[in-house]
């Protein structure tokens, strides 16, 4: 188990401008951004828990990772080739929550918003990179709990079991109904395969802003009567 807790971060305005598509609003826009930015990034200490993983026991729609089981019979086929994969944590951190903003000024929650999740996205596009750098990964896919029926967001509290006391490691805890606090926070598995997965392939709901792949009904089929297309 390790724990990246020194991720190099840096945002600019022009980074929060693009993102949220606010290039043409003009410079008072600009120094709007630019004021959140110095408030909150010298807070901000993104962090990533994460761990060397092997597969024990597969059932009919459970597998066993380091010893727990998790259910879920896409989950089992896609880690039908693989002996070792590695779960995750990654968190924009608690620390940014010490901010309070008034929730009459819809402008500032917005923008705050969005400036968490970029840290967030920046924290887990460097843990990705550190991960495929230090262990000679091949091609990698990964699934989350909650982004799919077949594995719902119950199964998080599994996901946590893997690493024991999540919150004393990095500040994330589960809520009663399964959901991480600070919210700014992913988790998931990675995977070695042979073709790229994404669960927004099997995933019908058209109004996602998060959506990284359009829906393959073709895909679901395949998941559906247990054989895919490895080609």
């Amino acid at each position: 188990m390790e724990i990246l807790d020194n991720i190099p971060l840096e945002l600019k305005s022009e980074d929060v401008m693009e993102s949220l598509r606010l290039g043409k609003k003009g410079p008072s826009m600009k120094d709007m951004v630019a004021e959140i930015l110095e408030e909150l990034m010298p807070l901000a200490k993104p962090k990533a828990l994460y761990k060397e993983s092997y597969i024990g026991k597969r059932g009919e729609t459970t597998v066993e990772i380091d010893g727990v089981e998790f259910k879920s019979s896409i989950l089992l086929k896609n880690l039908e080739i693989a002996e070792r994969v590695f779960p995750y944590v990654v968190t924009a951190g608690r620390e940014l929550e010490v901010i309070e903003i008034s929730k009459e000024d819809m402008m500032k929650l917005f923008l705050y918003d969005a400036v968490k999740e970029l840290i967030l996205e920046r924290a887990f596009y460097y843990f990705e990179d550190y991960l495929k750098q230090n262990y000679a990964l091949g091609l990698m896919s990964r699934m989350n709990p909650g982004s799919l029926n077949d594995w719902p967001v119950s199964q998080q509290k599994y996901l946590f079991q893997l690493f024991g006391d999540v919150e004393a490691l990095i500040g994330v805890r589960l809520t009663p109904g399964y959901l991480m606090d600070p919210i700014k926070s992913v988790s998931g598995i990675y995977f070695p395969t042979e073709i790229l997965f994404q669960s927004c392939m099997l995933c019908k709901r058209e109004s996602c802003r998060k959506r990284k792949a359009p829906y393959d009904p073709e895909k679901e089929k395949q998941y559906k009567t247990g054989k895919r297309e490895l080609h």
